[in-house]
Protein backbone atom coordinates (compact mmCIF):
# COMPACT_ATOMS: atom_id res chain seq x y z
CA UNK A 1 0.00 0.00 0.00
CA UNK A 2 1.37 3.91 -0.96
CA UNK A 3 2.24 5.39 1.88
CA UNK A 4 2.49 9.32 1.25
CA UNK A 5 4.74 10.13 4.40
CA UNK A 6 7.58 12.36 3.65
CA UNK A 7 6.87 12.07 0.04
CA UNK A 8 7.33 14.77 -2.16
CA UNK A 9 5.18 16.06 -5.10
CA UNK A 10 7.37 14.19 -7.76
CA UNK A 11 6.38 11.00 -5.76
CA UNK A 12 2.98 11.42 -5.02
CA UNK A 13 2.28 12.35 -8.70
CA UNK A 14 4.18 9.70 -10.00
CA UNK A 15 1.76 7.31 -7.86
CA UNK A 16 -0.80 8.95 -9.13
CA UNK A 17 0.24 8.36 -12.48
CA UNK A 18 0.15 4.74 -11.86
CA UNK A 19 -2.81 4.53 -9.67
CA UNK A 20 -1.14 3.19 -6.80
CA UNK A 21 -3.31 6.19 -5.13
CA UNK A 22 -5.56 8.66 -5.71
CA UNK A 23 -6.28 11.93 -4.92
CA UNK A 24 -9.20 11.23 -2.40
CA UNK A 25 -6.87 8.99 -1.03
CA UNK A 26 -4.07 11.84 -0.71
CA UNK A 27 -7.12 13.97 1.21
CA UNK A 28 -7.91 11.43 3.33
CA UNK A 29 -4.38 10.24 4.69
CA UNK A 30 -3.55 13.90 5.43
CA UNK A 31 -7.26 15.27 7.07
CA UNK A 32 -7.11 12.14 9.50
CA UNK A 33 -3.27 13.75 10.65
CA UNK A 34 -4.12 17.17 10.97
CA UNK A 35 -7.40 15.29 13.16
CA UNK A 36 -4.89 13.37 15.38
CA UNK A 37 -1.91 15.33 15.61
CA UNK A 38 -2.59 19.15 15.26
CA UNK A 39 -5.02 19.61 17.75
CA UNK A 40 -4.81 19.07 21.97
CA UNK A 41 -1.75 19.71 24.46
CA UNK A 42 0.97 17.57 22.02
CA UNK A 43 -0.90 19.31 18.82
CA UNK A 44 1.49 21.83 16.98
CA UNK A 45 -1.92 24.11 16.31
CA UNK A 46 -1.09 25.12 12.39
CA UNK A 47 -4.29 24.95 11.01
CA UNK A 48 -7.15 27.56 11.01
CA UNK A 49 -9.99 25.78 9.02
CA UNK A 50 -9.87 22.71 6.95
CA UNK A 51 -11.36 23.24 3.21
CA UNK A 52 -15.13 21.03 3.40
CA UNK A 53 -14.58 21.10 -0.25
CA UNK A 54 -11.40 19.22 -0.22
CA UNK A 55 -12.30 15.59 -0.90
CA UNK A 56 -15.04 16.94 -3.34
CA UNK A 57 -12.80 18.63 -5.43
CA UNK A 58 -10.40 15.36 -5.09
CA UNK A 59 -12.91 13.41 -6.33
CA UNK A 60 -13.40 15.99 -9.38
CA UNK A 61 -9.29 15.77 -10.13
CA UNK A 62 -9.57 11.71 -9.95
CA UNK A 63 -12.64 11.85 -12.73
CA UNK A 64 -10.21 14.20 -14.66
CA UNK A 65 -7.56 12.37 -14.48
CA UNK A 66 -9.14 9.05 -15.51
CA UNK A 67 -10.21 10.76 -18.57
CA UNK A 68 -6.84 11.85 -19.66
CA UNK A 69 -7.58 15.28 -19.01
CA UNK A 70 -4.97 16.59 -16.87
CA UNK A 71 -4.04 20.34 -15.78
CA UNK A 72 -0.44 20.01 -14.70
CA UNK A 73 2.45 19.05 -12.48
CA UNK A 74 0.19 19.59 -9.45
CA UNK A 75 -3.34 17.53 -10.81
CA UNK A 76 -4.44 16.34 -7.59
CA UNK A 77 -2.05 17.41 -5.18
CA UNK A 78 -3.55 18.71 -1.63
CA UNK A 79 -1.73 22.06 -0.47
CA UNK A 80 -2.04 24.10 2.48
CA UNK A 81 -2.49 27.95 2.35
CA UNK A 82 -1.64 30.55 4.57
CA UNK A 83 -4.71 31.82 5.76
CA UNK A 84 -3.64 35.95 4.71
CA UNK A 85 -4.20 34.87 1.28
CA UNK A 86 -7.86 35.43 -0.57
CA UNK A 87 -9.84 31.96 -1.02
CA UNK A 88 -13.57 32.37 -2.16
CA UNK A 89 -14.64 29.34 -0.43
CA UNK A 90 -13.11 29.71 2.79
CA UNK A 91 -12.48 32.96 4.97
CA UNK A 92 -9.75 34.94 5.15
CA UNK A 93 -9.08 35.58 8.52
CA UNK A 94 -5.22 36.51 8.93
CA UNK A 95 -5.80 34.79 12.17
CA UNK A 96 -7.80 37.85 13.43
CA UNK A 97 -10.96 37.15 15.71
CA UNK A 98 -12.74 39.97 13.78
CA UNK A 99 -11.98 38.25 10.38
CA UNK A 100 -13.43 35.01 11.29
CA UNK A 101 -16.21 34.83 9.25
CA UNK A 102 -14.92 36.93 6.31
CA UNK A 103 -15.49 36.14 2.39
CA UNK A 104 -13.62 37.44 -0.12
CA UNK A 105 -15.30 37.73 -3.49
CA UNK A 106 -12.64 35.56 -4.97
CA UNK A 107 -9.63 33.82 -4.83
CA UNK A 108 -6.52 35.37 -4.69
CA UNK A 109 -4.87 35.29 -8.10
CA UNK A 110 -1.75 33.22 -7.31
CA UNK A 111 -4.45 30.58 -6.26
CA UNK A 112 -6.40 30.83 -9.32
CA UNK A 113 -3.11 29.53 -10.73
CA UNK A 114 -2.86 26.87 -8.52
CA UNK A 115 -6.12 25.67 -8.54
CA UNK A 116 -5.43 25.53 -12.38
CA UNK A 117 -2.65 23.52 -12.62
CA UNK A 118 -4.62 21.22 -10.22
CA UNK A 119 -3.33 21.79 -6.71
CA UNK A 120 -6.31 20.82 -4.05
CA UNK A 121 -6.73 23.49 -1.35
CA UNK A 122 -6.85 21.28 1.27
CA UNK A 123 -7.40 24.20 4.64
CA UNK A 124 -6.01 27.57 5.81
CA UNK A 125 -3.04 27.53 8.37
CA UNK A 126 -2.05 29.63 11.29
CA UNK A 127 0.06 32.79 11.39
CA UNK A 128 1.08 35.73 13.40
CA UNK A 129 -2.13 38.14 13.33
CA UNK A 130 -1.99 40.31 10.26
CA UNK A 131 1.64 38.74 9.58
CA UNK A 132 3.51 41.13 11.61
CA UNK A 133 6.49 39.41 13.60
CA UNK A 134 7.36 35.63 13.15
CA UNK A 135 5.83 34.36 16.46
CA UNK A 136 2.86 33.06 14.54
CA UNK A 137 0.84 33.60 17.52
CA UNK A 138 -3.08 34.68 16.89
CA UNK A 139 -6.40 36.23 18.26
CA UNK A 140 -8.59 33.73 15.89
CA UNK A 141 -6.27 30.74 15.61
CA UNK A 142 -3.88 30.96 18.98
CA UNK A 143 -0.23 29.70 19.14
CA UNK A 144 1.37 27.65 16.47
CA UNK A 145 4.32 25.43 18.02
CA UNK A 146 7.41 24.21 16.58
CA UNK A 147 7.26 20.23 15.71
CA UNK A 148 10.97 19.72 16.77
CA UNK A 149 10.28 21.18 19.95
CA UNK A 150 6.75 22.17 21.29
CA UNK A 151 8.17 24.82 23.73
CA UNK A 152 9.52 26.76 20.68
CA UNK A 153 7.84 28.72 17.91
CA UNK A 154 7.74 27.70 14.71
CA UNK A 155 9.52 30.61 13.34
CA UNK A 156 6.95 33.16 11.41
CA UNK A 157 4.95 34.73 10.47
CA UNK A 158 4.32 31.82 8.47
CA UNK A 159 4.41 29.48 10.88
CA UNK A 160 1.36 27.40 10.70
CA UNK A 161 2.44 26.26 6.90
CA UNK A 162 6.22 25.63 8.19
CA UNK A 163 4.57 23.23 11.40
CA UNK A 164 1.98 21.72 8.50
CA UNK A 165 4.68 21.09 6.08
CA UNK A 166 7.10 19.59 8.86
CA UNK A 167 4.19 17.06 10.37
CA UNK A 168 3.32 15.75 6.89
CA UNK A 169 -0.42 17.93 6.71
CA UNK A 170 -0.09 18.30 2.86
CA UNK A 171 2.14 17.82 0.31
CA UNK A 172 3.19 21.67 -0.07
CA UNK A 173 2.13 24.85 1.56
CA UNK A 174 1.68 28.51 0.30
CA UNK A 175 3.33 31.14 3.00
CA UNK A 176 3.58 35.43 2.27
CA UNK A 177 7.13 37.51 3.47
CA UNK A 178 7.23 40.68 3.93
CA UNK A 179 10.67 40.43 6.06
CA UNK A 180 11.27 36.57 7.28
CA UNK A 181 8.37 35.55 6.86
CA UNK A 182 8.55 32.54 4.33
CA UNK A 183 12.10 31.69 5.31
CA UNK A 184 11.80 31.80 9.04
CA UNK A 185 9.40 28.97 9.42
CA UNK A 186 11.46 26.70 6.59
CA UNK A 187 14.51 27.31 8.32
CA UNK A 188 13.12 26.24 12.07
CA UNK A 189 11.26 23.43 10.17
CA UNK A 190 13.58 21.37 8.52
CA UNK A 191 12.15 22.78 5.25
CA UNK A 192 12.88 24.92 2.17
CA UNK A 193 10.84 28.02 1.53
CA UNK A 194 11.43 30.47 -1.52
CA UNK A 195 10.62 34.50 -1.53
CA UNK A 196 10.77 34.89 -5.54
CA UNK A 197 11.76 38.47 -6.89
CA UNK A 198 9.12 41.32 -5.90
CA UNK A 199 7.35 41.11 -9.11
CA UNK A 200 7.22 37.33 -9.86
CA UNK A 201 3.99 36.32 -8.44
CA UNK A 202 0.88 38.18 -8.10
CA UNK A 203 0.25 39.99 -4.86
CA UNK A 204 -3.53 40.77 -5.82
CA UNK A 205 -5.74 39.12 -2.68
CA UNK A 206 -3.07 39.00 0.02
CA UNK A 207 -4.06 40.68 3.27
CA UNK A 208 -0.95 42.92 2.71
CA UNK A 209 1.52 44.89 4.92
CA UNK A 210 3.47 46.79 2.50
CA UNK A 211 3.68 46.41 -1.04
CA UNK A 212 7.17 47.67 -1.35
CA UNK A 213 8.02 44.15 0.48
CA UNK A 214 5.13 41.80 0.30
CA UNK A 215 4.99 38.74 -1.72
CA UNK A 216 3.60 35.13 -1.52
CA UNK A 217 5.75 31.77 -2.36
CA UNK A 218 6.39 28.25 -1.55
CA UNK A 219 7.23 26.32 1.85
CA UNK A 220 7.83 22.39 1.37
CA UNK A 221 9.95 19.74 2.02
CA UNK A 222 11.92 19.57 -1.17
CA UNK A 223 13.07 22.16 -3.51
CA UNK A 224 11.71 20.32 -6.26
CA UNK A 225 8.40 20.94 -5.05
CA UNK A 226 8.81 24.66 -4.46
CA UNK A 227 10.09 24.64 -8.23
CA UNK A 228 6.93 23.10 -9.40
CA UNK A 229 4.62 25.19 -7.15
CA UNK A 230 6.42 28.47 -8.64
CA UNK A 231 5.59 27.28 -12.23
CA UNK A 232 2.22 26.93 -11.33
CA UNK A 233 1.92 30.21 -9.02
CA UNK A 234 4.03 33.00 -11.05
CA UNK A 235 2.39 35.14 -13.88
CA UNK A 236 1.35 38.66 -15.14
CA UNK A 237 -1.97 39.68 -13.17
CA UNK A 238 -2.85 43.52 -14.67
CA UNK A 239 -4.10 43.81 -11.24
CA UNK A 240 -0.83 44.09 -9.74
CA UNK A 241 1.58 46.24 -11.99
CA UNK A 242 4.84 44.97 -10.75
CA UNK A 243 3.81 41.59 -12.36
CA UNK A 244 4.92 43.17 -15.66
CA UNK A 245 8.85 43.07 -14.50
CA UNK A 246 8.70 39.65 -14.86
CA UNK A 247 7.84 39.35 -18.55
CA UNK A 248 10.88 38.31 -20.73
CA UNK A 249 12.47 37.47 -17.03
CA UNK A 250 11.40 33.77 -16.54
CA UNK A 251 12.55 30.33 -18.23
CA UNK A 252 10.08 27.48 -19.56
CA UNK A 253 9.97 25.66 -16.06
CA UNK A 254 12.13 26.50 -13.29
CA UNK A 255 12.44 22.51 -12.95
CA UNK A 256 14.69 22.43 -15.39
CA UNK A 257 17.54 23.95 -12.94
CA UNK A 258 17.57 21.32 -11.00
CA UNK A 259 21.21 19.47 -11.35
CA UNK A 260 22.93 17.12 -9.47
CA UNK A 261 26.26 19.12 -10.50
CA UNK A 262 24.39 22.69 -9.77
CA UNK A 263 27.32 23.73 -6.88
CA UNK A 264 30.11 22.71 -9.05
CA UNK A 265 31.63 26.11 -10.19
CA UNK A 266 29.52 28.63 -8.76
CA UNK A 267 31.00 31.12 -6.71
CA UNK A 268 29.41 31.97 -3.67
CA UNK A 269 29.73 35.11 -1.48
CA UNK A 270 29.68 34.61 2.60
CA UNK A 271 28.04 37.57 4.43
CA UNK A 272 30.39 37.25 7.71
CA UNK A 273 28.55 40.44 8.80
CA UNK A 274 25.22 38.16 9.51
CA UNK A 275 26.83 35.07 10.69
CA UNK A 276 26.11 35.77 14.52
CA UNK A 277 28.00 34.64 17.41
CA UNK A 278 25.71 31.08 18.30
CA UNK A 279 28.09 28.60 18.75
CA UNK A 280 25.56 25.94 18.13
CA UNK A 281 24.28 27.84 14.69
CA UNK A 282 28.43 28.71 13.44
CA UNK A 283 28.64 24.99 13.81
CA UNK A 284 26.03 24.18 11.56
CA UNK A 285 27.11 26.63 9.00
CA UNK A 286 30.57 25.82 9.30
CA UNK A 287 29.12 21.97 8.16
CA UNK A 288 27.34 23.74 5.33
CA UNK A 289 30.37 25.36 3.90
CA UNK A 290 32.20 22.17 3.76
CA UNK A 291 29.75 20.71 1.81
CA UNK A 292 29.43 23.46 -0.63
CA UNK A 293 33.25 23.39 -1.09
CA UNK A 294 33.15 19.33 -1.34
CA UNK A 295 30.83 19.95 -4.23
CA UNK A 296 32.97 22.43 -6.29
CA UNK A 297 31.99 25.53 -4.75
CA UNK A 298 34.30 28.53 -4.57
CA UNK A 299 33.29 30.65 -1.10
CA UNK A 300 34.51 33.95 -1.20
CA UNK A 301 34.11 36.24 1.97
CA UNK A 302 32.49 39.56 1.95
CA UNK A 303 31.99 42.20 4.69
CA UNK A 304 29.33 45.13 4.17
CA UNK A 305 28.59 46.42 7.03
CA UNK A 306 25.29 48.36 5.02
CA UNK A 307 23.61 44.53 4.63
CA UNK A 308 24.05 43.93 8.84
CA UNK A 309 21.24 42.61 9.89
CA UNK A 310 20.02 45.06 12.56
CA UNK A 311 20.86 48.07 10.38
CA UNK A 312 18.98 47.04 7.85
CA UNK A 313 15.75 46.85 10.06
CA UNK A 314 16.23 49.98 11.30
CA UNK A 315 17.12 51.62 8.07
CA UNK A 316 15.67 50.10 5.13
CA UNK A 317 12.17 48.54 6.08
CA UNK A 318 8.99 50.19 5.32
CA UNK A 319 6.19 48.33 7.05
CA UNK A 320 5.43 51.18 10.08
CA UNK A 321 4.81 53.84 7.15
CA UNK A 322 2.52 51.65 4.63
CA UNK A 323 0.48 49.46 6.91
CA UNK A 324 -2.41 51.49 7.36
CA UNK A 325 -2.56 52.76 4.10
CA UNK A 326 -2.32 48.87 2.94
CA UNK A 327 -4.73 47.39 5.18
CA UNK A 328 -7.49 50.17 5.04
CA UNK A 329 -7.67 49.34 1.23
CA UNK A 330 -7.72 45.56 2.00
CA UNK A 331 -10.87 46.09 4.58
CA UNK A 332 -12.50 47.87 1.86
CA UNK A 333 -12.00 45.50 -1.09
CA UNK A 334 -14.02 42.33 0.38
CA UNK A 335 -17.63 42.30 0.62
CA UNK A 336 -19.08 43.43 4.01
CA UNK A 337 -16.05 42.83 5.60
CA UNK A 338 -16.44 43.47 9.76
CA UNK A 339 -13.99 45.78 9.85
CA UNK A 340 -13.71 48.85 7.72
CA UNK A 341 -9.92 50.51 8.74
CA UNK A 342 -6.82 49.65 11.02
CA UNK A 343 -8.11 52.38 13.52
CA UNK A 344 -11.41 50.45 13.83
CA UNK A 345 -9.62 47.16 14.45
CA UNK A 346 -7.36 48.52 16.79
CA UNK A 347 -10.30 49.79 19.06
CA UNK A 348 -12.07 46.56 19.31
CA UNK A 349 -9.44 45.74 21.94
CA UNK A 350 -9.02 42.01 20.02
CA UNK A 351 -5.61 41.69 18.92
CA UNK A 352 -2.61 39.26 20.36
CA UNK A 353 -0.61 41.52 22.57
CA UNK A 354 2.42 40.51 20.26
CA UNK A 355 0.98 42.75 17.67
CA UNK A 356 -0.98 44.88 19.13
CA UNK A 357 1.61 47.68 20.04
CA UNK A 358 2.83 47.37 16.29
CA UNK A 359 -0.34 47.73 14.91
CA UNK A 360 -1.50 50.65 16.84
CA UNK A 361 2.22 52.50 15.58
CA UNK A 362 1.06 51.81 12.35
CA UNK A 363 -2.41 53.30 12.46
CA UNK A 364 -0.48 56.71 13.14
CA UNK A 365 0.81 56.86 9.84
CA UNK A 366 -2.27 57.03 7.55
CA UNK A 367 -0.57 58.79 4.44
CA UNK A 368 3.44 57.85 4.29
CA UNK A 369 3.82 60.96 1.60
CA UNK A 370 2.04 63.39 4.75
CA UNK A 371 4.89 66.26 5.48
CA UNK A 372 5.08 64.93 9.16
CA UNK A 373 6.44 61.08 7.02
CA UNK A 374 7.63 61.85 3.88
CA UNK A 375 11.21 62.59 4.64
CA UNK A 376 11.56 59.74 7.00
CA UNK A 377 9.84 57.66 4.31
CA UNK A 378 11.63 58.32 1.59
CA UNK A 379 15.13 57.87 3.47
CA UNK A 380 14.30 54.72 4.03
CA UNK A 381 13.14 53.94 0.23
CA UNK A 382 16.62 55.36 -0.73
CA UNK A 383 18.32 53.37 2.00
CA UNK A 384 16.99 49.76 -0.25
CA UNK A 385 18.34 51.37 -3.03
CA UNK A 386 21.77 52.20 -1.74
CA UNK A 387 21.68 48.35 -0.13
CA UNK A 388 20.39 47.18 -3.57
CA UNK A 389 23.30 48.91 -5.25
CA UNK A 390 26.09 47.49 -2.80
CA UNK A 391 25.10 44.24 -3.44
CA UNK A 392 24.67 44.37 -7.10
CA UNK A 393 28.72 45.69 -6.88
CA UNK A 394 29.65 42.72 -4.68
CA UNK A 395 27.79 40.11 -7.60
CA UNK A 396 29.58 41.99 -10.13
CA UNK A 397 33.23 42.58 -8.42
CA UNK A 398 33.44 39.05 -7.25
CA UNK A 399 31.25 37.42 -9.93
CA UNK A 400 29.26 35.64 -7.32
CA UNK A 401 25.91 33.05 -8.19
CA UNK A 402 24.78 33.65 -4.93
CA UNK A 403 24.88 35.27 -1.18
CA UNK A 404 24.62 32.91 1.85
CA UNK A 405 24.41 33.54 5.63
CA UNK A 406 22.26 31.41 8.45
CA UNK A 407 18.82 32.66 7.99
CA UNK A 408 18.59 33.20 11.50
CA UNK A 409 21.81 34.02 13.74
CA UNK A 410 20.63 32.33 16.81
CA UNK A 411 17.92 29.80 17.16
CA UNK A 412 14.58 30.21 16.82
CA UNK A 413 13.02 31.52 20.23
CA UNK A 414 10.66 29.70 22.93
CA UNK A 415 7.22 30.81 23.11
CA UNK A 416 6.52 34.00 24.86
CA UNK A 417 9.95 35.17 23.62
CA UNK A 418 9.05 39.26 23.10
CA UNK A 419 10.37 38.85 19.37
CA UNK A 420 12.37 36.42 16.83
CA UNK A 421 15.87 37.84 17.14
CA UNK A 422 18.56 38.01 14.41
CA UNK A 423 17.01 36.93 11.14
CA UNK A 424 18.78 37.75 8.10
CA UNK A 425 15.75 37.47 5.91
CA UNK A 426 15.22 41.39 5.86
CA UNK A 427 18.43 42.07 3.62
CA UNK A 428 16.71 40.63 0.23
CA UNK A 429 13.09 41.77 1.56
CA UNK A 430 13.97 45.42 1.47
CA UNK A 431 16.05 44.81 -1.60
CA UNK A 432 13.33 42.72 -3.75
CA UNK A 433 15.48 40.16 -4.47
CA UNK A 434 15.18 36.57 -4.58
CA UNK A 435 16.42 34.01 -1.84
CA UNK A 436 15.69 30.32 -0.90
CA UNK A 437 15.86 29.22 2.58
CA UNK A 438 16.97 24.84 2.60
CA UNK A 439 17.93 22.73 5.61
CA UNK A 440 21.69 22.87 6.92
CA UNK A 441 21.23 21.14 9.97
CA UNK A 442 20.21 20.83 13.50
CA UNK A 443 21.41 22.09 17.02
CA UNK A 444 22.26 19.70 19.80
CA UNK A 445 19.36 17.82 21.14
CA UNK A 446 18.22 18.47 24.87
CA UNK A 447 15.45 17.33 26.22
CA UNK A 448 12.76 19.30 24.20
CA UNK A 449 14.06 18.52 21.28
CA UNK A 450 15.20 15.17 20.47
CA UNK A 451 16.77 15.82 17.04
CA UNK A 452 18.10 19.05 17.62
CA UNK A 453 16.46 22.71 16.71
CA UNK A 454 16.78 23.16 12.81
CA UNK A 455 18.62 25.59 11.31
CA UNK A 456 18.63 26.72 7.61
CA UNK A 457 20.80 28.08 5.26
CA UNK A 458 19.89 30.52 2.79
CA UNK A 459 21.19 31.52 -0.59
CA UNK A 460 20.26 35.13 -1.84
CA UNK A 461 20.42 36.24 -5.81
CA UNK A 462 20.15 38.87 -7.92
CA UNK A 463 16.51 40.03 -9.66
CA UNK A 464 14.86 36.89 -11.44
CA UNK A 465 18.40 34.73 -10.53
CA UNK A 466 15.58 32.19 -9.36
CA UNK A 467 17.34 29.52 -11.74
CA UNK A 468 20.53 29.47 -10.41
CA UNK A 469 18.92 29.60 -6.80
CA UNK A 470 17.12 26.47 -7.24
CA UNK A 471 20.05 24.94 -9.00
CA UNK A 472 22.08 25.48 -5.76
CA UNK A 473 19.81 24.79 -3.32
CA UNK A 474 18.80 21.57 -5.15
CA UNK A 475 22.62 20.56 -5.41
CA UNK A 476 23.38 21.01 -1.72
CA UNK A 477 20.06 19.36 -0.88
CA UNK A 478 20.76 16.20 -2.66
CA UNK A 479 24.31 16.07 -1.59
CA UNK A 480 23.53 17.08 2.03
CA UNK A 481 20.02 15.28 3.00
CA UNK A 482 19.83 17.41 6.27
CA UNK A 483 16.32 17.26 6.52
CA UNK A 484 14.57 14.92 8.99
CA UNK A 485 11.03 15.05 10.18
CA UNK A 486 10.17 15.33 13.33
CA UNK A 487 10.01 12.61 16.02
CA UNK A 488 5.87 13.85 16.63
CA UNK A 489 3.40 12.28 14.39
CA UNK A 490 6.77 9.95 12.88
CA UNK A 491 5.38 7.45 10.50
CA UNK A 492 4.48 4.04 12.39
Amino acid sequence: MFDPYEKGVRELQQALSTGEVTASQLVAYYLERIRRLDGGETGVHAIIKVNPQAQQQAQQLDHERREGQLRGRLHGIPIVVKDNIDTADLPTTASCIELRESRPAKDAFLLRQLRQAGAIILAKTNLTEFARNGMSVGSLGGQTRNPYDLTRTPGGSSGGTGAAMAMNFAAAGLGTDTANSIRSPSSANSLVGLRPTLGLISRSGLVPCTYKQDTAGPIAKYVYDCAAMLDACRGYDCQDAITITQMGNTPASYLDSLRLDGLCGKRIGILRDDLGSDPQVLRVMEQCFALLCAEGAELIELHAPELETDRVFAECDVQRFETAISMNAYFQSVPNCPISSLRELIAKGTLSRCVADDLAACAEVEDPYSSKYRAAYEQRLANAQRNAQITKGLFAAHRLDAICYPHQQVLVVKVGAPCQAKRNGIIASTMGFPAITVPGGFSQPDAHAPLGVPVGIEFMGLPFAEPTLLEIAYAFEQHSNYRKPPQLGAAE
